[in-house]
This record gives structure tokens, C-alpha cells and sequence, in this order.
């Protein structure tokens, strides 16, 4: 059985994007560190690359990287870092939690990388947990509200009343898509309430996390004629407001139960599961429920009333609103506000049928969020279209793919050109998306279905003008961010040598240098017999050699890089090695130059505590940071594991036969 380093547990609520870029952003970290990786991914569809106990049990640390539920009690008494799936979507931030797993553990050996700040954070914070628990809760109910949503819609193609039976436009089909949606759609609640309280209290919270759910849709009955509680009378919903507290409430009486229950001999834990946890739980959580019903429904109006308010203050407003909440964090908790509130009133919407008040601003509320959520992946293909020089080809690819991405209303896929530049890109995608926001209330477009994008176009009312606001929305932000990119790459064009090509960003989609490996260190780079009095002299060294022999241009600015990466995260390991790293334009080739001192330089933050003797350090184009940077830095950060590697460089002074050991291990 495979032994790992590290494994890690990624999920997001809907489990389409985020959890995937965690997972690799953790793998690439891991490689640089010359570290192996499992990682278990939480996705829409299920548990992916499972950990089995004995992965567990023969790993180093763990990293949780989710905004659900992925039972991180099975890692109890590993060292652990637990922080929401936005914390490792880029490998700089995987790469320093990945280092705080590590340091967690206290060995000597392992790197007290982690500094005081990290340390505070190392427990998981309430805010986290809490968010956590809700959207373990909003994963699960997402996919009933797709479901029965699109298929509601769907009815509506034969007409708008054809389910019902005196109607003139009937028809039995189109009837029983609506049974199936509206059924789906009236889970939705009790399904959310579940599985906030599953998140907490586990298995045994999931039947009053159910019944609280089914209270929230239903409310208190009371019979009209006597004004009083009645089984058979009719009460005020609370909607999806109820199935939150409902669901925290189960989930926090479960605990409870159990401290209760905890005295009672060991041959009862069968009596507590299936008799004493349900019963009381559903008696306690059904209690409060009713007993909270009329605030809560009065809150819950109140919310529908402030939303209708903001509609009533003009589109602009209300599209703002929408479109900043939908752009700000891409699938993240304000996404999901916009959102899950969105979904919340096209419920109330259907339910209340078609031609009323009621319908008409939820269907248009929804479609104002779905235009939003569809911009920021499309502004990103029409930049990559019209300014592809500016892109690297990386780049311009994902934008490509971000066509179908943003057609299908899954906004993720911009994350990874926002992470790079968040101001401005950030600013930009809400702007595109507030501009789609406003003009889709303006038009008037209604949509009866939660999800799917241009899929669900035929049901849309006004439909090519939906899609007309989303291609403004699209093409305002494509010319803003081209813009940016355009400052930007002639910013970096004056700084990089005159010999440099044009189209620079395009050289991230050349391979890695054909040349032998041999080109990468040079005997002449090699620096056997150096004496540095700290770190910082060091790399000053490196930067002017580098210079020097014609790697790079500017030594300011190969130090300045150099520093970037340190204040990251040390680049000291153990055994006296550093690899220090820099990516700059100011940087001509992919090279590593070789710096040893005998007597160990001081002050560089190291794994084991011990001075770095050996630094070899990467230099490397700003084009080819995604490529060669990666490559190289891997393949080192694999050698330095070797003990004959290790104890041939430190031990040599012939700078042909160091050059020649790390030639080999670069192949």
C-alpha cells in the first residue's frame, strides 16, 4: 500500500470547480516540496480518490480545504490545518498550508515554517465552522433545486398553464413535469435543514434536521374558525430562513443529547441510536420550531419585503446589488447568498403561479443572478480573443473552455484570472456583471429555472434580450480587462531587455527549453567558496552574477523577486539546502546558479533550524513561470530527498562535479 507525506480533503458546496483547482493547486505544492499527495476530492458527484485508514494512518499531515462536510474526524490525532477551499486555490497558498501541516507536528525535523499568525489560525475558526456546517446543507440542496426547477421550467414549454387540466392549453405531460419539478422544488427546505444538521451531529441528526425542514415550509397550523393549534388547519411557511436555524438546531441537540446519553451503560448505544436520539430530538427541535414560527415567518417577510424595496428604488439599484454579490468571490459564500436567495424566491415564485406578483419578481430576480453568474466567465473569453498577445497560452486555452463554462452558468471558471490580478479584475467582473444584472430587470426577462444558462433559454420570457444584456455585461468587462492587460504587458515590455520579443506572454505555451539540462547549470555559475553574512547578501550575490553572465538584465529587479518569494514562505529546507526561486521579465533564460558557504549563512529560516550552506538557486523567465519554473524547481526539490545528492554537493569543492550532479537529477 502506498505511504503518502500529505493527504488532503477539498470540497465547495457545489462541488464543480473550486474543489478541483484546491486539488491541484495542493498537488503542485506538494511537488515543489518534493513531498507525495493524495487528495480526496468532495464533489457534486460523490467522494473521488477515497483515503484509505492505512493512507491516513502513514501520513505526515493533513490539509482540509473544504466548505462542507468531508468527515475530518477520521484525521483525529494527525497534525491538521482545516480552512475553507478559497484558502488553496492557488499553489503559493496550498504550498504555506501544506507548511503549516507540517509544522504542526513539532518534530525537529519538520519545518517550524508556520509563523505566530498561522499559529493562531491553526484552529479552525467559528466563523468557519458555522459557514461549513450551511453550506454542507446548500451543497445537498442545490441539486433538488436544479432539478425540479429545470423541469418545472420545462412544463412551461407546452404554455404557461398547461398543468393544469381546465386549462385550454393542458396537456398530461406537461402536467406530470410539473408534479415531479414542484415536488423536487418542496425538498429543497428539508433537505437543506438535514444536511446543516448532518454536518454537526452526524447520522443521528438527520431525522429532526428533516422534520425542522418540513416545519419551515409548513409553519404552525391553526384552524381559522377557533384560532387555535390544529392538526388540521393551516400555517405561515418560513422558508429557507427556517430550514437554516432548523437545521443548526438539530445538529447542536444531537450534541447535546449525547452528553446527556453519555452515562448510560455501553450495551445501549443501539437503544440511543435508534430510539432515544430520534425521539427526543424530534420532540425538542419540533417544539421550538412551531414555537418560533410567527418571528420567524415575520423576519422572513421582512427579507421579501427589503428585496422587493430595492426593486422598487429602480433596476439600477437592485442590479448592483445582485451583480456585486455575484461577481465578488465567484462560487464563494457572497456568490451563494446572491444566489441561494435567488433560488429561494423563484420557490415562492412557482409557487405562486404564473401571472402574479409574486412570480414575476421572483423569475426576474433569478434571472438577474443568473446573468450575473454568467458574465465573469465570458468576459474572460472575449479577452483572451481580442487581446491574445496579452494572454499567455495557458491562459488564453482556459479562457477558451471559459465559453462553455459561462454558457452553463458556472462562474468558477474566472477564479483563476481574478486570483492572479484580483484589482483590477475583480472590480471589472462585478462591473460586467452588475451592467447584465441592471439591463436583464430593465428588459423584463423572466426565468422559471434556477440553473443551466443558455440550456434553459427556450423557457426563458424575452430571451434574446437576456442574452443581449449578458453579451453587454460580457463585452464592457472584455474591453476593460484587455485594457489592463494591455498596461500591464507594455509596463513589463520596458523593463525586460530590447532583445526580448513582442510577444512575450505568448512564450508560456513554448515547452520548456529543448536544450540538454546541461545548459541549466553552468560550471561557471557554480560558487564554491563564498562567505555571506546573511541571507539577503546571498541573493544579492546570485543577482548580480546573474547579470553578469547574461541571464538577466536588472539586478534590482532578480532581487526584488528573490524577496517576493521569501516573504511568501521560506525557500530554506534542512541539512544547511535552500532553494531560493525567482520569476521575473528582467530574467532572459532558465538557469540555476550554485552558492555554498562552508561556515553556513545565518538568518535564513530553515526546516531544521541549521544555517544554509548550499543555496541553489533557480532563475526564471516571468513567461515561464508556469512551465520551466515548476519543472526545475521540482526536480531539485525530488534530488534534495536523495541522501548520495545531498552529501555530494555539500561535500564537494569542484564546482564541474556539482554542476555535472545537478545536471543529472534535472534530465
Amino acid at each position: 500500500m502506498a505511504k503518502f507525506d500529505i493527504i488532503a480533503a477539498t470540497g465547495c458546496p457545489t462541488g464543480i470547480a473550486h474543489t478541483f483547482m484546491a486539488k491541484e493547486a495542493l498537488e503542485k505544492a506538494a511537488a515543489e516540496r518534493g513531498l507525495t499527495i493524495k487528495v480526496e476530492t468532495h464533489g457534486q458527484v460523490g467522494v473521488e480518490n477515497e483515503l484509505t485508514k492505512s493512507e491516513i494512518a502513514g501520513a505526515k499531515a493533513v490539509v482540509v480545504a473544504a466548505d462542507k462536510d468531508v468527515q475530518a474526524e477520521r484525521f483525529a490525532g494527525k497534525p491538521m490545518v482545516s480552512v475553507g477551499v478559497s484558502k488553496a486555490l492557488s499553489v503559493e497558498a496550498a504550498g504555506k498550508l501544506i507548511d503549516r501541516a507540517l509544522a504542526a507536528k513539532g518534530d525537529s525535523t519538520v519545518a517550524a515554517a508556520a509563523d505566530v499568525e498561522d499559529e493562531v489560525e491553526e484552529k479552525e475558526s467559528i466563523g468557519h465552522i458555522i459557514y461549513k456546517h450551511l453550506m454542507n446543507g446548500v451543497s445537498h440542496m442545490l441539486v433538488f433545486v436544479v432539478a425540479g426547477g429545470v423541469l418545472t421550467a420545462v412544463s412551461f414549454l407546452w404554455g404557461i398553464t398547461s398543468f393544469d387540466s381546465t386549462a385550454s392549453d393542458y396537456n398530461s405531460f406537461a402536467a406530470m413535469l410539473k408534479i415531479i419539478g414542484g415536488i423536487a422544488m418542496n425538498l429543497m427546505v428539508p433537505v437543506l435543514s438535514a444536511y446543516i444538521a448532518e454536518s454537526i451531529g452526524k447520522r443521528p441528526a438527520l431525522v429532526p434536521g428533516f422534520v425542522a425542514g418540513m416545519i419551515a415550509i409548513q409553519g404552525l397550523p391553526v384552524n381559522a374558525e377557533t384560532g387555535m393549534i390544529d392538526a388540521g388547519g393551516a400555517g405561515v411557511g418560513f422558508g429557507f430562513l427556517g430550514g437554516i436555524v432548523g437545521g443548526f438546531l438539530a445538529g447542536y441537540v444531537i450534541l447535546l443529547l449525547e452528553k446527556v446519553f453519555a452515562g448510560l451503560p455501553k450495551n445501549l448505544d443501539g437503544l440511543k441510536a435508534i430510539f432515544l436520539y430520534p425521539l427526543f430530538s424530534t420532540a425538542i427541535v419540533g417544539l421550538v420550531m412551531l414555537g418560533i414560527s410567527g418571528p420567524m415567518a415575520a423576519i422572513n417577510t421582512a427579507m421579501m419585503d427589503f428585496l422587493k424595496g430595492l426593486s422598487a428604488s429602480g433596476a439600477v439599484v437592485l442590479g448592483l446589488a445582485i451583480g456585486c454579490m455575484c461577481a465578488f468571490d465567484m462560487g464563494g459564500p457572497v456568490n451563494k447568498a446572491a444566489y441561494v436567495t435567488g433560488t429561494a424566491m423563484l420557490t415562492e415564485a412557482l409557487a405562486a403561479g404564473v401571472g402574479t406578483d409574486t412570480y414575476n419578481f421572483g423569475t426576474n430576480f433569478m434571472a438577474a443572478v443568473s446573468a450575473a453568474c454568467i458574465v465573469p466567465p465570458l468576459i474572460t473569453t472575449f479577452a483572451v480573443v481580442v487581446g491574445k498577445k496579452y494572454f499567455s497560452q495557458e491562459d488564453h486555452d482556459a479562457g477558451v473552455v471559459n465559453l462553455i463554462l459561462g454558457c452553463t452558468h458556472i462562474t468558477e471558471g474566472a477564479i483563476p484570472f481574478m486570483t492572479k490580478n484580483i484589482w483590477p479584475v475583480m472590480p471589472i467582473m462585478m462591473l460586467g456583471s452588475s451592467i447584465a444584472s441592471i439591463l436583464t430587470i430593465m428588459f423584463n426577462v423572466h426565468d422559471p429555472a434556477p440553473h443551466g444558462g443558455f440550456l434553459v433559454l427556450p423557457v426563458v420570457e424575452n430571451g434574446p434580450l437576456w442574452v443581449l444584456a449578458i453579451l453587454i455585461g460580457a463585452v464592457v468587462g472584455g474591453i476593460l480587462f484587455v485594457a489592463f492587460k494591455k498596461y500591464d504587458f507594455e509596463k513589463n515590455q520596458k523593463a525586460a531587455p530590447a532583445a526580448k520579443s513582442v510577444e512575450a506572454p505568448k512564450a508560456a505555451a513554448v515547452e520548456a527549453p529543448k536544450a540538454e539540462a546541461a545548459d541549466f547549470v553552468k560550471v561557471e555559475n557554480v560558487f564554491v567558496a563564498e562567505d555571506f553574512a546573511s541571507r539577503d547578501e546571498a541573493l544579492s550575490f546570485v543577482s548580480n552574477q546573474a547579470v553578469k553572465a547574461g541571464i538577466a538584465n536588472d539586478a534590482d529587479a532578480v532581487m526584488n523577486a528573490f524577496l517576493a518569494r521569501e516573504a511568501e514562505g521560506t525557500t530554506g529546507m534542512m541539512e544547511g539546502f535552500a532553494i531560493p526561486h525567482a520569476k521575473s521579465d528582467a530574467i532572459t533564460e532558465a538557469a540555476v546558479i550554485v552558492v555554498k558557504d562552508e561556515s553556513g549563512v545565518t538568518g535564513w529560516d530553515t526546516m531544521d533550524g541549521a544555517p544554509v550552506n548550499v543555496a541553489i538557486a533557480l532563475l526564471i523567465p516571468g513567461a515561464q513561470a508556469g512551465t520551466t519554473h515548476l519543472k526545475i524547481l521540482s526536480k531539485v526539490a525530488e534530488a534534495l530527498m536523495d541522501e548520495d545528492f545531498r552529501a555530494t554537493v555539500k561535500g564537494s569543492t569542484d564546482a564541474a562535479e556539482i554542476a555535472k550532479t545537478i545536471n543529472a537529477r534535472l534530465v
